[in-house]
């Protein structure tokens, strides 16, 4: 199945009977999506890590009153050793690639250090690890019904509770997941 348009700047929404531990009732917002593949961020992953901690270990002092608290996702299984930072856009460091007007990403330690120093992007949400596909295996895991998928919004990003992210996601398309079934029917 070859999709005729690119999902990037969209959710990808966990379908109830996706049972995969690393991606069981996540979004993912894909940064990027073509015929080599896609790369996305899982953003209602918190970890028991905040970027206070991040930052201390970098020895990168925090200026900016809150910036400790600010927590860090488990962005997906790749790298997990690698940060990443979805940020609004209008930001540029040594490796930001934007995505749209309104939102970036940027994986190098100067977004870090602008973040603590106060002068950082208004949003972030820092995820370390990525969501990755070959290609054609997130076309084939939607056909096998694994995935929803829809626009993207900036304040279910960088706004929303966590843990309400899931759920408002699909809604933005109409779909209660609390109503559908984990087992998907084929004709």
């Amino acid at each position: 199945m070859a999709l005729a348009t690119s999902l990037t700047n969209h959710f990808l929404i966990a379908m109830p009977g996706l049972l995969d531990p690393n991606f069981a009732r996540t979004v993912t917002y894909i940064c990027e999506h073509g015929e080599h593949g896609a790369m996305g961020i899982v953003i209602n992953r918190p970890l028991d890590l905040t970027l206070g901690a991040l930052i201390s270990q970098l020895g990168i002092p925090a200026d900016r009153p809150g910036v400790a608290e600010i927590p860090i996702y488990q962005g997906g299984p790749v790298q997990t050793d690698r940060g990443f930072v979805l940020h609004s856009g209008g930001y540029s460091y040594d490796s930001t690639l934007s995505i749209t007007p309104e939102i970036s990403i940027t994986t190098s330690r100067d977004i870090l250090e602008a973040i603590a120093a106060g002068e950082g992007p208004e949003h972030v949400l820092i995820a370390l690890g990525y969501a990755g596909w070959a290609g054609g295996q997130l076309e084939h895991e939607m056909s096998a019904n694994a995935w929803l998928n829809g626009p993207a919004s900036l304040e279910i990003i960088f706004q929303m509770d966590p843990s309400a992210r899931w759920l408002a996601a699909a809604q933005l398309l109409g779909v209660d997941l609390n109503l559908m079934s984990g087992e998907a029917g084929h004709a």
